[in-house]
């Protein structure tokens, strides 16, 4: 007689994402696997089985974040929060009500602050009236620009600029000092060193290991910050992550958790590659990948930045941008150059995934993968494009000719909940609205999708972004982008999969695979559109083992009154 089951979940609404099984009843879990569905499942049940009657609610593959910042996400959960913040006094007052309960920190840093937040650009002298005699930062929403007071550009050292790589900018004012604009991470860099918080912003704002290393105080501390970060990830049913920034040090810090029993989702930590590297720095992804290659942590991959972010005008575009002649946006890498880099990750034998925002840079991410495959032949590299914002549509079939995975981040279209329609509209201009935020285009044009966050940049919590995949406006004279439900799920589940090479042991439940499941508190296929993002995740499993629980999720041991 086989062994029983771990766990078993039964009366559920079992969506497998499995085309060849695609429902199910009952889910049982034992040695970290999936060991059974429907039937099967139920005879697997003992007296040690621990059971979870789901109630009639769904049942999915744990949620896999294909695109977030953990260690960041981690952190910001302690910084003030500006979601929907407008006006000045609203500003002052949640500016002044936090920094009065924080007396000691050295840097308020406030998190989600909008472009549009005073209806004009924001200024030190307007940070000096919120808060003058702190240093203070304002981050936008896309983390690429920031704002600060006085205090913080002299404390910073940058009251009077300072000479900074491509695409990045302390923006002047007429009197030659900074206007307290910082576009981009090298020019926000040295106000966030302010908050002692350099180590954990080390991975995406230079790729190297923090310098000095850290104390073991320190390393402490940013277990725990980590730790936060994960502890987040399980209570919205997240199992898998590609943390899109990385170092060596970040691997360092998920391993500790790991040793300590606290790792509660499987996280892949790409190599972040900065434009001031050479291409023998990959050697360093090579090393992370080699000391770091199974199902819990992993590498395997290299990050870049092709350019920044449409509201600031750093994304690159083939045209120019609206009311502003000859501005296209600055790439981070130009062409030879970045054909190279690829080339030499592609020969290594790793995934590359690159942050392209604007048609310009996305085309130029497109001709470097191309340069790649020529150079060493094809392979089922599935080289990845972050976020692909803008398209022009003749590149569209080169995408998929070259396979590349589109890596899209449903919360960031403008008009759904985490982002307003302005001013991103105004700056792509209306005649490029059909060409933008593309999806279901995409998805017609066979290419391999996969949804995230880009958390903190939006919430983490997937059910928002398939509610904003589901309900996000159409633009005038634009197609509708709307994927229909079990397609958005498909992009969190096993599209997640499929972009980590990892399709033949997640993103499916289906015997043998690994377990990792999410139990809704709901039926998301009988739940309204709009209403989704409402739901809520009664438990997690990641590997067999429950790793966030809401009260009274209905689990019992079979011998406590379970038939």
């Amino acid at each position: 007689m086989p062994a029983g089951a771990t766990i078993v979940i039964r009366n559920a609404r079992v969506l497998t994402m499995d085309p060849d099984r695609p429902r199910a009843s009952a889910v049982a879990l034992r040695d970290g696997r999936i060991a059974a569905l429907d039937g099967s499942a139920e005879a697997l049940v003992t007296s040690e089985t621990r059971v979870i009657d789901a109630g009639g609610a769904t049942v999915l593959p744990g949620f896999i974040e294909s695109h977030m910042h953990l260690f960041m996400g981690g952190a910001e959960l302690a910084h003030l929060p500006l979601h929907g913040v407008r006006g000045a006094d609203a500003l002052r007052a949640a500016v002044q009500d936090y920094a009065a309960r924080h007396p000691h920190l050295p840097l308020i840093v406030g998190q989600g602050a909008d472009y549009a937040l005073l209806g004009r650009p924001t200024t030190r002298a307007d940070l000096d009236a919120v808060l003058p005699d702190r240093p203070l930062v304002l981050i936008a929403a896309d983390h690429h620009t920031g704002w600060a007071n006085t205090a913080a550009l002299r404390a910073a050292g940058i009251v009077h600029g300072r000479a900074l790589g491509p695409g990045n900018e302390i923006v002047m004012g007429d009197d030659g000092l900074a206007t307290g604009e910082l576009r981009e991470f090298e020019a926000k860099a040295p106000v966030l060193a302010l908050s002692g918080e350099d180590r954990v912003l080390a991975g995406i704002a230079t790729g190297e290991d923090p310098d000095p290393a850290p104390t073991p105080a320190q390393f402490a501390a940013d277990v725990e910050t980590m730790a936060r970060g994960l502890a987040h990830c399980a209570r919205h049913g997240i199992t898998s992550i590609v943390n899109m920034d990385g170092n060596p040090y970040t691997l360092r810090v998920l391993a500790e958790l790991r040793a300590q029993g606290r790792l509660t989702a499987r996280v892949r930590v790409p190599f972040h590659y900065r434009n001031h590297r050479r291409p023998e720095a990959l050697e360093i992804a090579s090393r992370m990948s080699a000391d770091h290659a199974d199902d819990w942590l992993a590498c395997g991959m290299v990050k870049l930045f092709m350019d920044g972010v449409i509201d600031s005008g750093t994304a690159v575009m083939k045209s120019d941008y609206p009311g502003r002649p000859g501005w296209r946006g600055e790439p981070l890498f130009d062409a030879e150059t970045f054909a190279a880099i690829a080339t030499e990750a592609d020969r290594r034998g790793l995934q590359i995934a690159v942050h392209a925002i604007g048609d310009g840079a996305v085309a130029r991410v497109i001709d470097g993968y191309a340069s790649a495959r020529a150079a060493n032949g094809p392979r089922d590299a599935r080289h990845r494009i972050e976020h692909i914002e803008l398209i022009d549509r003749a590149d569209i079939a080169r995408v998929a000719e070259l396979g590349i995975v589109a890596s899209i981040q449903p919360p960031h279209v403008p008009g759904t909940a985490e982002f307003p329609l302005q001013p991103t509209l105004d700056m792509i201009g209306r005649d490029r609205w059909a060409d933008a935020y593309l999806c279901r285009t995409l998805a017609e044009a066979g290419l391999a999708l996969a949804f995230a966050s880009d958390w903190p940049v939006a919430d983490v919590n997937p059910l928002r972004g398939i509610e904003a995949a589901l309900t996000r406006p159409v633009y005038d004279g634009a197609a509708d982008e709307r994927l229909d439900l079990h397609a958005v799920l498909a992009a969190y589940t096993r599209g997640g999969a499929f972009a980590e090479h990892t399709e033949d042991r997640k993103g499916m439940l289906r015997p043998g695979y690994l377990a990792d499941l999410v139990v809704l508190d709901g039926d998301i296929e009988a739940t309204a559109p709009d209403a989704i993002g409402a739901m809520g995740v009664r438990a997690t499993i990641s590997g067999g083992r429950v790793v966030h629980e809401n009260p009274g999720s209905g689990c019992a041991r079979a011998s406590e009154g379970v038939n």
